[in-house]
């Protein structure tokens, strides 16, 4: 089935709790983000869910067995990760990091083009096609990132299903038109089966496209849920402890959200009505 589940999970840091007691089932075909105040512990689940780190207490399970007990090169057919940053100093092309993702055990080398092909159109990346990557932007980085982390999938020989895509603030150096296409593209993955989570700050992109938000803050999830659930002034004024406004906006389920002084501004309201 591709679940990865966490399991009353908690992470301590030099006596410090960074996650307490954190319990969240990832399924397959679903698109889940993680939102929170910064600090809050979304990284460190992120890093959890991989497999890059250890719980202190309780256990991470992926189709309920240890996520501990799958080998590198198991779960690399199983898991694909684009991280913040992704430091590379040799001057490789473009298509080298994307092929990247299929340089491990278990991948066959006869799917590795296609793959890297296919990973490539799927990141729009043919604009950057035999630059070197130590000549891009950070938004064009993390553009190659992402086809590397689908590279790694589309060459797996295990079926989407079966597998999970995530990203730790992935928006983060990206344009607007290319955070709508890697929200278009995480959607379209999980359509297709595979189970997707992405880190992210921006809560209306979030809430935009995603089919589960789980709201993190000071180690504990305070909320999760469909978007229409967790983006109310009550759970979001909570989670992030200054005062919020909602908006609803013709033909969106979600409301919009704004900071408090912004929602008030007389300025803001003629935009507001004419939206």
């Amino acid at each position: 089935m591709g679940m990865l589940e966490a399991d009353g999970v908690y992470v301590d840091v030099r006596g410090r709790s960074i996650l307490r007691g954190v319990s969240v089932t990832l399924e397959p075909g679903r698109f889940y983000a993680v939102i929170g105040p910064n600090g809050a512990g979304k990284s460190t689940l992120l890093k959890l869910m991989s497999g890059e780190l250890a719980p202190t207490l309780g256990e991470i399970l992926l189709d309920g067995a240890p996520l501990r007990e799958f080998s590198p090169g198991a779960l690399a057919t199983r898991r694909a990760v684009v991280a913040q940053s992704a430091p590379l100093s040799f001057p490789f092309r473009v298509e080298d990091v994307v092929a990247l993702g299929v340089t491990v055990p278990g991948f066959a080398t006869a799917t590795s083009d296609a793959a890297v092909a296919r990973a490539m159109a799927a990141a729009d990346l043919h604009d950057l096609r035999g630059r070197l990557y130590t000549q891009l932007s950070g938004g064009e980085r993390q553009r190659v990132q992402i086809a590397r982390a689908l590279c790694q999938l589309f060459g797996s020989p295990v079926p989407p299903e079966q597998t999970l895509l995530l990203f730790d603030e992935p928006t983060s150096n990206l344009d607007l038109p290319h955070q709508l296409h890697l929200m278009r593209l995480a959607r379209a993955e999980a359509r297709a089966g595979r189970a997707v989570l992405a880190v992210l700050h921006d809560v209306n992109l979030a809430a935009a496209w995603v089919d589960t938000l789980i709201a993190v803050r000071n180690g504990a999830i305070v909320a999760i849920g469909p978007p229409h659930q967790v983006v109310t002034e009550a759970v979001l004024e909570n989670l992030y402890g200054t005062k919020l406004r909602l908006a609803g906006l013709d033909g969106f389920a979600v409301p919009v959200v704004l900071p408090h002084d912004a929602a008030s501004d007389a300025s803001l309201a003629p935009v507001m009505r004419a939206s």
